[in-house]
């Protein structure tokens, strides 16, 4: 077997260059501003706080309710507490991804 001449092995180093140039291009791109994917995965972060914070203090209200016989004080008062939680929460993630976003422009 004879060996590849030096043009076939500039051919081959060409190839492999516009083959890693081309994988390069369609990676996902990892931004500080974010994509519309990002977005959409922080929206639903937010939404899952806000729900959990709210379904938290009905559980813990509830949990307080049974243990100290007083059926609907601690589940309004969870309900409350859970959903300034959430808010408070919530609000400080997004003013953190606004801050995020505006750091990428």
């Amino acid at each position: 077997m004879s060996q590849p001449d030096d043009t076939s092995q500039e051919a081959l180093k060409r190839l492999q260059n516009r083959l890693d140039t081309l994988t390069a291009e369609r990676k996902p791109k990892d931004s500080v501003g974010g994509t519309a994917e990002s977005g959409v995965g922080e929206g639903y972060r937010l939404l899952g706080e806000v729900i959990g914070g709210v379904f938290g203090g009905l559980g813990l209200g509830y949990v307080l309710d049974r243990l100290a016989h007083t059926t609907p004080l601690f589940i309004v008062v969870g309900l409350l507490l859970g959903t300034a939680a959430s808010a408070f929460t919530a609000m400080r993630s997004a003013n953190k991804a606004a801050r995020t976003a505006k750091k990428g422009d």
